[in-house]
């Protein structure tokens, strides 16, 4: 059989590789090119991209799809196909292959991986599950959760088999029927309906099925969620929550004008349920997208979206981040008359608002009105901007009129626009005076240190793993320490009787300080060198090349020949658990 292995950019040829797994390197230590190059780790299901370099699977399709990445994570270069993922097979085998002749080191062979599903997989699935009873179309959903539940590249074939559309479908078409207090009548439909919404959390949608699932026949997807969250149990209403979110991040503002307000109904009852942290804070995150579009903050305002979040606000007082989103809410909703006059008219109202200026009484906030807005610009040199206005609300005439910004500033006022719409005119960032900074600046801001994060971390987890194994090393060598003292313990004391019988036999002229100190080093220097050969091989740290079966055969010789009763079992246990405990 031709065998030949692509460590980095070398290749080995037959007779260089067949010599190599029998030497004591592969039976010993772990070849880098059997690790993922950032965790580490040996690989399960190594795969090329199209640089050349090997990633496992599963590591490598989350740089790619779950964090959008389409570089290659060492080279940087741009992936020419970054969905296309070659298997290794010759480096998997070589890895098994490994794994095998070092299976007496508790060493466990990596299992054949199982090949990606197709698209043709997928089509069939569908179009059996879309010609047959309920119970075949459930069990076609739960293989299909199960494919959704493995990697990154099942994921995005199944999407682009169709099956977003197909559980959108599953969802529309029985939904209807969703009757949580009756169990007899809705079962199977409350199921199927919870397997379609699970499946759909679980793929991770791309931005483009996002917006098609909001505009799915006329927006009857949406309709069918508004649908769980009022009849729905809470898993399903959870799921629901959780695509809702989704789909509004990445949905057009015109896109969310004419929602109705049942919609609106049933996400402020899943803030009053409190059905967990993570649901409640996705609620508030859609609401907050969706309110700002049209006429929608009217709408959350008759959901009595307001009396709620006072409430809530009431009982979660300590509770600072959701606090702040709340108040996010609150404050677009109040953006309204409508809005305004149902925080007045709830009793504690103000005396929440009031209750929160208190806790933040370090910093001073001054109110003045719209109309001394530009007086209040040019006195500053640092302007951010975020109202709901549908018009810019300030132009390059305005900013013309206004003094100079100060010279620690060079003169240059600097705005940070980070509302949609723009309240600052895109003209502004013509003057020299001016600097302008919008949500898509931003957004480019954001990128590039998450991508300097990334690469640190990157660089850390290569020191960690470097530290960790000089930390295991240190800790696995303490397990032969007894018998190390014992050893010592016994030459020591030989060392002692031979030198007073040496100075015993010297008469009281002879002996002085400077003698006996020679003669007592000559008795150490001569014990150390003995020691330092036994010492050496009952190290069991993983910096040389000695077996387990050695270091344990060197400590029974030792014991036998000196006596030391030292409770060899026990120290075998531990050498030989911590050696299986090492990849």
């Amino acid at each position: 059989m031709e065998i030949y292995v692509v460590a980095l950019s070398q290749r080995r040829g037959i007779k260089e590789v067949t010599e190599w797994m029998s030497s004591d390197e592969f039976m010993n230590d772990v070849p880098t090119y059997f690790l993922y190059p950032i965790s580490l780790e040996i690989m399960k299901d190594p795969v090329k991209v199209s640089t050349g370099i090997t990633y496992d699977r599963e590591c490598i399709e989350k740089w790619l799809f779950s964090k959008n990445n389409k570089t290659c994570p060492i080279t940087k270069q741009l992936l020419s196909d970054y969905t296309h993922l070659t298997p290794n097979h010759t480096l998997r085998r070589l890895i098994q292959a490994w794994c095998t002749l070092n299976a007496s080191q508790g060493i466990q062979r990596i299992p054949t991986p199982k090949p990606p599903i197709n698209k043709t997989q997928i089509t069939k699935l569908i179009k059996q599950a879309s010609q047959s009873n309920l119970t075949i179309q459930i069990k076609c959903l739960k293989t299909l959760r199960s494919f959704a539940s493995g990697s990154e590249t099942n994921k995005r074939f199944m999407e682009d088999a169709g099956v977003v559309d197909f559980l959108a479908s599953t969802v529309v078409n029985n939904s209807c029927n969703i009757d949580s207090a009756s169990l007899l009548l809705s079962e199977t439909n409350v199921n199927m309906v919870d397997e379609a919404l699970s499946i759909l959390h679980n793929l991770h949608v791309s931005e483009a099925g996002l917006k098609n699932l909001l505009a799915f026949k006329n927006g009857q997807f949406i309709e069918s969620l508004t649908k769980v969250l009022q009849k729905g149990f809470f898993e399903s209403r959870a799921y629901a929550v959780f695509l809702l979110k989704s789909m509004t991040e990445v949905a057009e503002p015109v896109h969310l004008l004419h929602q109705k307000t049942d919609l609106f109904v049933e996400l402020v009852q899943v803030l009053k349920d409190q059905i967990s942290q993570k649901v409640s804070k996705a609620a508030l995150q859609t609401l907050i997208i969706l309110c700002p579009c049209g006429r929608n903050r009217i709408k959350g305002v008759e959901a009595g979206t307001v009396s709620v979040l006072i409430e809530l606000l009431l009982e979660n007082c300590k509770d600072r981040k959701p606090n702040e989103m709340m108040l996010v809410l609150l404050e677009c909703l109040c953006q309204c008359a409508e809005g305004r006059a149902e925080l007045l008219r709830h009793g504690a109202g103000m005396a929440v608002v009031s209750a929160i200026r208190d806790e933040i009484n370090d910093v001073e906030i001054i109110y003045k009105p719209l109309s001394d807005m530009l007086e209040c610009v040019g006195e500053a040199d640092v302007v951010f901007t975020s109202t709901a206005s549908e018009n810019p609300l300030i132009l390059k005439q305005h900013v013309k009129e206004l003094p100079f910004a100060s010279e620690e500033m060079g003169r240059k006022r600097l705005f940070v626009d980070i509302f949609v719409p723009r309240n600052v005119g895109s003209c502004v960032d013509d003057l020299e005076s001016v600097k302008v900074y919008n949500v898509d600046n931003l957004k480019e801001v954001v990128a590039a240190n998450k991508e300097d994060k990334l690469r640190k971390a990157m660089e850390a987890q290569v020191i960690i793993g470097e530290e960790s194994g000089q930390f295991e090393a240190w800790r696995d060598s303490l397990e032969t320490v007894p018998t190390i003292k014992k050893l010592r313990a016994y030459a020591e004391r030989l060392r002692i009787a031979e030198v007073e019988k040496c100075l015993g036999k010297m008469s009281d002229e002879d002996i002085n300080k400077k003698t006996q100190k020679a003669v007592d080093d000559l008795g150490r220097g001569i014990v150390n060198k003995m020691l330092h050969g036994p010492m050496q091989h009952l190290r069991c740290d993983g910096s040389d090349s000695r077996t387990l079966s050695e270091t344990l055969e060197n400590m029974h010789a030792l014991n036998r020949m000196f006596g030391l009763e030292t409770e060899v079992s026990v120290l075998e246990q531990k050498i030989r658990a911590k050696v299986e405990q090492k990849p």
